[in-house]
């Protein structure tokens, strides 16, 4: 699926876990590797990302590091973009109020200008699994047949274990409010027919998809549908949650006003953003 990863990083407590995270995703996708780090560059610095490397079996030969300069969130797309990187990945904390380095506003113009895709992780492990549980974003949108094509090829390439797809009933509060007069027959029919029509959407869209062996469960929900997601994610105790993003500016301002920054405040678990 990416032809080239990048890994912003920085020498936090941290950086072990993310090289053998990130090691492990070029290896399932043959990828090219490229390493970001925004600071001044020192030989200590350089000697002990050389050793870091070496100990997760890195390929130095095959891996490209770029020393930067500057603003971090600025200067790692400027590299992403120059490089042509198809996905980021970068290391988040849970809890907003405990984010450092690449949270609060540099996470989000990375999230807002980035061309790739962007995948977060909160709890990267020197030890580093498959992921085993990812719920996909399946709520009607412009880009949502691409997000779950490439959601399911994801799964395919993990052999995931099980694999929820979350869909939104739009307006639902204003559409059951139009038969709040009907009979509890008629609003119990309307309801199921709204949950059939977003299930339908869904199944359409995976008819187009080669699925291969994986089992795949369709969700509904009437809620807003970034908090829905994130509750969910949280119940089943997810491993990765799949949104798609757009690649201009009015990322936040049109496609998610508020809900994208209530999953950014409180991750509910790893997060793959995804750009077309």
């Amino acid at each position: 699926m990416y032809r080239k990863i990048a890994l912003a990083i920085a020498f936090s407590p941290r950086i072990e876990a993310l090289i053998a995270e990130t090691k492990r995703l070029k290896d399932l996708h043959r990828s090219e590797l490229v390493l970001v780090h925004i600071g001044k560059k020192t030989p200590e610095l350089e000697n002990r990302l050389f050793g870091m490397l070496e100990k997760y079996g890195v390929n130095l030969g095959q891996t490209k590091i770029v020393w930067e300069e500057g603003k971090p969130a600025k200067k790692i797309i400027q590299v992403c973009n120059r490089e042509g990187v198809d996905l980021l990945v970068a290391g988040a904390l849970k809890k907003e109020e405990l984010f450092t380095y690449y949270i609060g506003s540099i996470a989000r113009k990375i999230i807002r200008k980035a061309k790739c895709s962007v995948l977060v992780l909160i709890e990267p492990s020197t030890h580093p699994r498959p992921f085993h549980k990812i719920v996909i974003n399946g709520t009607q949108q412009a880009l949502t047949p691409y997000v779950v094509a490439q959601g399911i090829a994801l799964c395919k390439l993990e052999q995931v274990k099980q694999v929820f797809i979350l869909n939104e009933i739009k307006m639902y509060g204003l559409k059951m409010a139009t038969i709040s007069d009907s009979s509890e027959a008629e609003i119990s029919k309307n309801r199921k027919k709204l949950v059939s029509e977003e299930v339908s959407y869904v199944e359409d869209i995976l008819k187009t998809i080669d699925k291969g062996d994986l089992k795949i469960n369709i969700k509904v929900t009437s809620g807003r549908w970034a908090p829905e997601l994130a509750k969910f994610s949280e119940s089943i105790s997810a491993d990765l949650l799949v949104l798609g993003g757009h690649e201009n500016l009015t990322f936040f301002d049109r496609l998610f006003p508020h809900d994208i920054e209530d999953i950014l405040g409180n991750l509910p678990c790893n997060l793959l953003i995804i750009k077309k």
